[in-house]
C-alpha cells in the first residue's frame, strides 16, 4: 500500500528543500501550491468562480493575474477565505487522483496550509519542517526581496509555528545547525518499513 505523507512548514522553513531531498531519493512529490496555480489556470468552472469573486481583472491573457489576486487577499481575510473555499477542494481532488497513480512505498504531498485548509484528511502521517522565526524571516527577505514587515504580515496568515509542529507526526529541524539529509533518510527508512506493514 502506498502511504500518503504530508509535508508542511511555515513560510521560510525550508519545506521545499526537504521535498527536493525526498524527490532525489526517488519519492514522488506533489506540490500543492503548483497544482493550485495550474488548476486556477486550467479549470474552466473554477476560472468562472474566481472571476465572479475578483472581477475580470483576475485573469490577464487567460492566465491568472497572481499579483492582482495576492494584493487583494493579503489585505482582505474574507476574500482569502472565499478563494480558499473554491481552490482547496479542487486541489485536493487533483492530489487524490495523482496519489492513486503512484507505485512507490510512499508519496509526499507538500503544502503550506494543511491544518489551516483542513486538508489533512486522507493522509497517513504529516512531517513538519521547523526553523526558528528569525531564520525564517531572514530567508524570506532574501528570497523574495521583501521587508521584515511584509514577511511578518504573511506569517500572520499561518497558524503559530510551534503549534503547527505539535500537530505533526514527525518534525525535521532546519535551523542551519542540524543536518537535514540524515533526518530525511531516517524517515525514508521508517515510511518504507511502515508501507510493508500496511500491505
Amino acid at each position: 500500500m502506498v502511504l500518503r505523507i504530508g509535508l508542511t512548514g511555515g513560510i521560510g522553513s525550508g519545506k521545499s528543500t526537504v521535498a527536493k531531498i525526498f524527490s532525489t531519493i526517488g519519492i514522488p512529490v506533489f506540490y500543492a501550491d503548483v497544482a493550485a496555480r495550474d488548476v486556477m489556470n486550467e479549470d474552466v468552472v473554477l476560472k468562472q468562480k474566481i472571476k465572479q469573486i475578483f472581477g475580470d481583472a483576475a485573469y490577464e491573457n487567460d492566465m491568472l493575474n497572481r499579483k492582482y489576486i495576492a494584493d487583494i487577499v493579503f489585505n482582505d481575510p474574507f476574500k482569502l477565505e472565499q478563494l480558499n473555499a473554491i481552490v482547496h477542494p479542487a486541489t485536493i481532488s487533483v492530489a487524490h487522483q495523482w496519489m492513486l497513480q503512484q507505485t512507490t512505498p510512499y508519496v509526499i504531498k507538500e503544502a503550506a496550509l494543511f491544518f489551516e485548509a483542513g486538508s489533512t484528511e486522507g493522509l497517513d502521517y504529516i512531517i513538519g519542517v521547523y526553523a526558528p522565526q528569525h531564520i525564517r524571516i531572514q530567508r524570506v527577505m532574501q528570497r523574495d526581496n521583501v521587508t521584515r514587515d511584509e514577511v511578518l504580515a504573511r506569517m500572520s496568515k499561518q497558524i503559530n509555528e510551534e503549534m503547527k509542529m505539535r500537530l505533526c507526526d514527525f518534525v525535521i529541524v532546519n535551523d542551519e545547525q542540524t543536518m537535514i539529509i540524515p533526518q530525511v533518510l531516517k524517515l525514508h527508512e521508517k515510511f518504507t518499513a511502515l508501507s510493508k506493514e500496511e500491505i
